[in-house]
This record gives structure tokens, sequence and C-alpha cells, in this order.
């Protein structure tokens, strides 16, 4: 691709007006979420675990929309970075934000459905257990991402002042350098497999919580009367809305799978494929604190 050509993207006022409205919502809306949470930690001794996910979350997703913002102001030409420095720490942080929201969202559905187990489940042993092995798995999961994500840190540079055909463009001031095939589809493997493998513990755990809610509504129409609707309990309300962002998760990351697999097996510059990755990439961001807050009282 040719990387001397000067890319016009100031253009698209539309998709740029859209990109910028999304980001601002959702970091205005994850700092609410957030700042809700922090008073929630310091008004509890012992916070429940899922509790300091859904913080968590509102952190990674935080981070992620704000680097999402400077590489937004880049990518439309509001700022040329110009240095190796800013490119790959702007990128790796947004990267790595991106797998650490899989496995928190993971997690939280995981947490939800051990906490609404019944006594006689075999997932009830794990309800004590959660509390203590929560830290460990967090400090895994991100030392994990850490050392997974690392290969932008090598790849992502300042796109240099010279032609070049090899280099793929990431944003205004910054291109990615070609890697070997074994080593590109080594880290596209590893990726890949994590992040099946959380979508398969998703899926199994919204199966899982969908199966309970069902077998409570039965056994209330059962004991009382097929006209009276069952009171929802909070864990169940709190499960139905964590069932919606498991959904609307699913959907949002399998559009953004697509689009950036795309672009790093084609290996092709394309400005579509690009602008439908930052608004599908910062959709499940922005959509996700809105989404929890309806479940707090």
């Amino acid at each position: 691709m040719k990387m001397n050509k000067k890319r016009k993207f100031s253009r698209y006022t539309d998709i740029r007006n859209t990109v910028f409205f999304e980001v601002t919502v959702g970091i205005a809306a994850n700092t609410a979420l957030l700042l809700f949470h922090i008073l929630t930690f310091l008004l509890k001794h012992r916070p429940k675990p899922l509790d300091l996910t859904v913080g968590q979350l509102a952190l990674i997703h935080l981070v992620m929309l704000v680097t999402m913002g400077f590489i937004a102001t880049d990518f439309f030409g509001f700022e040329h970075w110009g240095s190796d420095l800013m490119c790959k720490s702007v990128i790796y942080v947004n990267r790595l934000m991106r797998a650490l929201s899989i496995c928190s969202t993971c997690l939280l559905s995981v947490l939800q459905a051990i906490m609404l187990s019944p006594r006689n489940s075999c997932l009830e042993k794990f309800k004590h257990k959660s509390t203590h092995y929560y830290p460990c798995c967090l400090v895994f999961l991100w030392v994990f991402n850490m050392l997974l994500n690392g290969r932008f840190l090598v790849s992502i540079a300042a796109t240099p002042n010279v032609t070049s055909y090899s280099l793929m463009f990431v944003t205004e001031s910054c291109s990615q350098w070609p890697v070997s095939y074994l080593f590109r589809y080594i880290f596209f493997s590893l990726a890949n497999v994590q992040d099946i493998s959380f979508i398969g513990l998703m899926a199994l755990s919204s199966g899982y919580m969908v199966s309970l809610l069902c077998s409570h509504k039965k056994q209330f129409q059962h004991l009382h009367s097929t006209s009276l609707s069952p009171k929802a309990s909070p864990e169940e309300g709190a499960t139905r809305t964590i069932l919606v962002l498991m959904g609307f998760f699913m959907f949002m990351y399998l559009l953004d799978c697509v689009t950036f697999s795309s672009l790093g097996i084609l290996w092709k510059y394309n400005p579509i494929y690009h602008f439908v990755l930052m608004l599908v990439g910062n959709g499940y961001a922005t959509i996700c604190p809105f989404v929890l807050m309806s479940s707090e009282k």
C-alpha cells in the first residue's frame, strides 16, 4: 500500500461526528458507573466479586474509549503524533483494553451464574471459593493479555515519510510493519483461542441462567396460579440485565471480529473497514454502562 498518499478523512464529517459523539457519551457513562462502584467499594468493607467486576469493566471501557478518542483525533487529521512511543503506547493500550473487556464480560457472566445457582447445584461450592480465587484470576488475565498484545509494541511504528507498499495503515500517524506469516498466525491463533473460549463460557453460563429463570417461573406458576406473574427478585433482575448484555456483546463482537480479521489477513487499506471497526469497537463499551446502571437500585 502506498503510504505517502494524503488521506482526507476530515471530509467524512458525518462519520467523524458520530465517532466523537459515541466516544464522548461512552466516557461520561463509564465514568459515572466507575464512580458509583468506587463509592460502593469505600462504603462496603467487603465488596462482592460481582461489584468489583462491574467496576473493573467500567474502568477498562473508560480507558479503551479515551485511547480511541486519541486514535480518532489522529485518524481524522486533527492531531499528528509523529513519534513511535505515542503510536505504540496508544495502540497497545487500546488493544489490551479490548481483550480485557472480553475477559471481564465473561467473568461477569460466570460469576452471576454461580451466584444464581441453587443450593443443590454443583456450582454451590464455588460461591465461597470465588471470593478467594478472584484476585488470582484477575492477575492472570491481566498478565496474559499484556504479553499476548505485546506484539503491537513490536509491529506498530510512526509512519515514515517514504513510499512503502508493505505497511498497513492504522491511523494518520501510525502504521503496522509486516511480520512473518508464522508469527502473525501464531498470535492470531492464540488470540482467537482465548476469545472463542470466553465466548463459549459466556454462552454456557447464559444458557444455564436462562434455564434457572425458566425453572423458577414454572415452579411459581405451579405453586400459585397461571394468572399471576412472579415478582422478580434483585438477583433475577440482575441476571436478565446480564443476559441482555451478553446478547448485545456477542453481536457486536462478531462484527468487530469480522472487520478486524479482514484487515489483519488481507493486509489491505480500506477506509470503510476502519470506520466500521471504530464504530463497532466502541459500541459495546458505550452501551454497556447504561445497561448495567439500569439494574442498579
